[in-house]
C-alpha cells in the first residue's frame, strides 16, 4: 500500500527506514529522496513512527 501518493511511497519501504533513520517522518522522508508534496500522509506517517516506537514521533 501507499503511504504517499505523491511521491510513490509504499508504506513497507517508510517502515523498513523508520527505526535506523532516528528522525521525524520528513527526514524519513528524505532519506527516501523526496519531500512531502500536499502534506496529507503525515499524520499517517507520523501515527506509524509512533507505532513502531520510535522516539521522534512522541
Amino acid at each position: 500500500m501507499y503511504l504517499c501518493i505523491c511521491n510513490a511511497i509504499r508504506e513497507k519501504d517508510f517502515r523498513a527506514l523508520a527505526p535506523v533513520c532516528g528522525g521525524d517522518a520528513e527526514a524519513i522522508y528524505r532519506e527516501l529522496g523526496h519531500q512531502p508534496q500536499c502534506r496529507q500522509c503525515l499524520d499517517e506517517a507520523e501515527d506509524i513512527l509512533a507505532e513502531l516506537g520510535c522516539a521522534a514521533a512522541a
